[in-house]
Parts: structure tokens; C-alpha cells; sequence
């Protein structure tokens, strides 16, 4: 195929959610129907019931959690899906904001019951900043719901998007026996699997057929007639120059745990998702069917393997053909490394990639000089880096102690990893006789998470003492470091540096933040480590 007919096939997209909106069960479920999987996870033993195929770590099969983000790629009706599952957690939304820069569409499911959480809300403001489509799942369709007609409502109201229900299930809870689809004019009856461990049997009738009316309640039927009627009459219609605009969101409903909905879903989203589209580096516009290769790296994560202490930068592929063992310049450093250990992913497992193309993602083993961020180019293909990837203030901090000092070592290197993973951000003390190292996180989760993997990884016991700061900024220009050193500074402030050695003040109050800002006037603080100049402190 030429490079555009493989641009063409290929649909990159992140899976988002409230916790407990079924995210992970959704992903499964695209999975089996996709033919990536032959049987879901949900009815495997029940020691191993809360394992799901997207969730690698040890850490999260024992919580039942997602604490990692997840590349999924297979291949349906002749398209190369890659799915990138997310964490649902407030605690680690950090890493999904990265996934976030490297997809091209996203899937946001919401619980009928519930209606728009406040992290759905979050989510949704995050992928419309970055201008991504968003098709909306509503999930759990088995279990008693909301009106159907008012959550249409509240996502127009709340979101501030136009609602298009694509499909609409008849019935709701222990009634709910399947789905039409608005645009075949077809009524999908299903069939319950035990644990929704198979495809759910579906007989495909018209709304008038007696098929249908036998299978639902005479009220049930009559008010999903009229239901629709009222869809009609309205002209509600997909529009996809208004969906790609992000002003549309399509609507599916069904259940994911029993799989009513779930092909249909897939098949109309591989219909209308957006293919790979163009990115900005450096104010070039590079379009996907761009000679040179050129990509970014959004994650970095340690220890996949535990056979094998490696490292692997996940790196979403822009424009042209990758090939194996090519070269390509770090555009940070201007390093020039060969890229011959590169892998497709399936959570865990990997295999050897020769060839990969514009919407892909790559995992590359080794290569210490990568972090976060990195723009890998072929020659001079770009000028300048893709849109630096943020990191947002931390909100939770806590010293971090190696209990064991004949495993100081260890630690250090555990860390050091970790951080690089983005999993945490350290800081330090400017000028401190003891390197402890303060950790900064989103959410406390994450510090569970870096004690979790260093025990397990590299076998450190650690402990954690909290620390009563609330609010980290960066110093916009790091010169005025030095002139703060030898400052008074407010009762509750610290003058620390990070990882990177990038001056940063820490707040334990919001009080605090406020008055330094009018004791220092001068001193320009930014909560978002991309406005952060790259010098250290003199």
C-alpha cells in the first residue's frame, strides 16, 4: 500500500471516563469484537476477576484499578486500530492528559445512571483545548437509568456540545433487549452471554416487525416509538464537518458488560473517526503524508518486562514511514540515535516492528537521552520540537525514606526511573546537606504506586512522611532564584528545585501563594512546566 492508503486505515483514539463508568470493560469489549481477544476477562477465575486485558500492572490487578495508561493495537475490517486506554482515576490524570496529545479522537463513556461526573467534565475540557473529537458511549444500559432524553440534555447543557444519539436502546435495566440504529433504521436484539464472555448473539428486525414488539412490553415498545418519533421531528442529524469541528458528539448507548451495543459502537466509530491528522512543530505544519518520518514521545515506562530491567518510550508516529534501524535526531539535544529495538504493543506484550506508519505507536527500548516530550525526526524533516507536552502543578507532596541504607543504590536509581516515567516529579532542597527527596504528585495514589514499584522492582522497602505544602509553582524566569535565596520569604515558603534542576516555590496555603505574589511582584510564577525556561539555577 502507499503511504496514504495506510493514513487512511488507521484510527488512533483514547478511551475516557469518570471512575466506575465502565472505561476498562469498554476497552475489553472492543477487543473481542475487534478479534483481539478470544474471551473477555470478566469471566476468568475469580481470583484473577478484576485483571483485565489493558491492566499490566501487578498494582492494578490486586486494586481492580487503572494506574497506567495501555497501547492497544489490532486490526478490523481491514483498519489498524490503536486504542489507548486511559487511567480513570483523579490521581493519576496526568497521564492521561499526555495520552491525550497523541490521539486523534476519544471516546468518552458515562454512566446512564450518573450522568456527567465531575471528572468526565475535567476530561472533556482537556480534549477540547487540544481541539479532539468526541464520541460519547453511554454505558450500563442493563441497569436502571436516568431519562435517556434528559442526559442528551445535560450533555448539551453542561458540555456545551451538540448531542446526536446515533442509536437508542430499547428499554432501560432488566428490560433493556437491545438497540436501533437511527441511521440502518435496524433494531439489534441481543442476547446475554454468561459474564459477557462472548459476542452477544443479535437478531437484526425492523422496529414494526412482531419480532420486536414480542420481545418488548407493550409500554416499552410504545414509548421507544415515540421516542423516536421525537428524534425525527427534531432533526437531530450526524453532522461530520461539525463533529470533526468538536461541536458534535454522536451518541451510543448499550452495555458494555453485556456487549449489547458494543459492535455497532465499533463499527460506527471506525466509519466516522478521523484518520491521522497534522501537527505543529516549531509553526510547521507537518501533515502525516510528510516525507520524513517524524514523531513524539508522550510516556515513558520502566520494568514492562519484569524479565528485563528496560525502558520503553512510547512514541505516537506524525508523518512518514518508519522503518527499523533507521536514524533519527532527538530535536531537544540534536542527538542522532538509531532505532533498531522498536515494538508494537498489547498492553504487556510486544512484538518486533519493521515497518509502522502515521497514527502508530512505537515503543522504543533503551535509549536513556528520551523523555517525555522528545520530537524524533529523520534528518531536518522539522526545525523545532511538536507542542511541548505540560506537566501541571502537583497538588500532594511527601519525603520519601529508603528504610534499608545498603539499598540506597537501588533507590536511587528506582527513582530516578520513575520520575523520568512521570509517574512522580522530585524535588530538592537548594543547597541541602541530605538529598531526600521530596515527591510531588497529582494525587497521593501515585506515591503508593513509586512505593508499590520500588519494592517490587527493585526491592526497596520505603517510608512515607507527608509533607504540608499544597501548591507548587516555577519560577517563569530561573535567574530570580538567586536573588531569593538570600530573600525573607514568607512564613511557609520553600525555595526548591526539581528534577530538571528548574527553581520552584512551594505554598502551604493558597494565603501563602497570594502574599508572596504581592511581597515579590517582580517574580513571574507559572503552575505549568512547559512555560518553564530549560536553565538551571546559578
Amino acid at each position: 500500500m502507499s503511504l496514504n492508503e495506510e493514513i487512511s486505515r488507521r484510527r488512533t483514539f483514547a478511551i475516557i471516563s469518570h471512575p466506575d463508568a465502565g472505561k476498562t470493560t469498554l476497552t475489553e469489549k472492543l477487543l473481542l469484537y475487534g478479534g483481539a481477544i478470544q474471551l473477555a476477562g470478566s469471566v476468568t477465575s475469580r481470583k484473577q476477576q478484576r485483571a483485565v486485558t489493558s491492566d499490566w500492572m501487578e498494582l492494578e490487578r490486586q486494586r481492580g484499578i487503572s494506574v497506567s495508561s495501555t497501547v492497544l493495537q489490532f486490526e478490523y475490517r481491514d483498519m489498524v486500530v490503536n486504542l489507548l486506554d486511559t487511567p480513570g482515576h483523579k490521581d493519576f490524570s496526568e497521564d492521561t492528559y499526555r495520552v491525550l496529545t497523541a490521539v486523534d479522537s476519544a471516546v468518552m463513556v458515562i454512566d446512564a445512571a450518573k450522568g456527567i461526573e465531575e471528572r468526565t467534565k475535567k476530561l472533556f475540557e482537556v480534549c477540547r483545548r487540544r481541539g479532539i473529537p468526541i464520541f460519547t458511549f453511554m454505558n450500563k444500559l442493563d441497569r436502571p437509568a436516568r431519562d435517556l432524553l434528559d442526559l442528551l440534555d445535560e450533555l448539551e447543557r453542561v458540555l456545551g456540545i451538540h448531542a446526536v444519539p446515533m442509536n437508542w436502546p430499547l428499554g432501560t435495566g432488566p428490560d433493556f433487549k437491545g438497540i436501533f440504529d437511527r441511521r440502518q433504521q435496524q433494531v439489534h436484539l441481543f442476547e446475554r452471554t454468561k459474564g459477557g464472555a462472548y459476542r452477544a448473539p443479535v437478531t437484526v428486525a425492523g422496529i414494526g416487525d412482531q419480532l420486536v414488539r414480542d420481545a418488548l412490553d407493550a409500554d416499552t415498545y410504545q414509548l421507544t416509538v415515540d421516542q423516536l418519533e421525537m428524534l425525527d421531528g427534531a432533526g437531530s442529524e450526524f453532522d461530520p464537518a461539525t463533529f470533526a469541528a468538536g461541536k458534535q458528539t454522536p451518541v451510543f448507548f448499550g452495555s458494555a458488560v453485556n456487549n449489547f451495543g458494543v459492535q455497532a459502537f465499533l463499527d460506527a466509530f471506525l466509519d466516522n473517526a478521523p484518520p491521522p491528522t497534522a501537527r505543529i512543530a516549531g509553526g510547521q505544519t507537518v501533515s502525516p503524508d510528510h516525507d520524513e518520518f517524524t514523531g513524539f514521545v508522550f510516556k515513558i515506562q520502566a520494568n514492562m518486562d519484569p524479565r528485563h530491567r528496560d525502558r520503553i518510550a512510547f512514541v505516537r508516529i506524525v508523518s512518514g514511514t518508519f522503518e527499523r534501524d533507521m536514524t533519527a535526531r532527538i530535536v531537544r539535544t540534536g542527538k542522532i540515535i538509531r532505532l533498531s529495538s522498536t515494538h508494537k504493543l498489547f498492553g504487556r506484550d510486544r512484538e518486533t516492528v519493521d515497518r509502522a506508519y502515521p497514527g502508530d505507536v512505537l515503543g522504543v527500548v533503551g535509549h536513556a537521552d528520551l523523555r517525555i516530550g522528545d520530537t524524533l525526526a529523520a534528518a531536518d524533516a522539522v526545525a523545532g520540537a511538536f507542542d511541548e507536552i505540560p506537566r501541571f502543578s502537583p497538588e500532594t507532596f511527601a519525603y520519601l525514606h529508603c528504610v534499608n541504607t545498603e539499598r540506597t543504590k537501588q533507590f536511587r536509581e528506582g527513582l530516578e526511573q520513575l520520575s523520568q516515567e512521570g509517574v512522580v516529579q522530585m524535588l530538592y532542597r537548594i543547597d541541602a546537606t541530605s538529598r531526600v527527596p521530596l515527591l510531588a504528585a497529582v494525587g497521593v495514589l501515585q506515591f503508593d504506586v513509586v512505593r508499590f514499584r520500588l519494592q517490587s522492582e527493585y526491592g526497596v522497602e520505603t517510608r512515607l512522611e507527608m509533607a504540608s505544602w499544597q501548591h507548587l509553582r516555577w519560577l517563569a524566569n530561573p535567574a530570580d532564584a538567586t536573588a531569593l535565596r538570600s530573600a525573607t520569604l514568607p512564613s511557609g515558603t520553600s525555595l526548591m528545585v526539581d528534577q530538571h534542576q528548574r527553581p520552584t516555590l512551594l505554598f502551604e496555603s493558597n494565603w501563602g501563594l497570594k502574599y508572596f505574589q504581592t511581597q515579590f511582584p517582580a517574580v513571574l510564577l507559572v503552575d505549568v512546566q512547559s512555560d518553564v525556561a530549560t536553565a538551571g539555577v546559578h
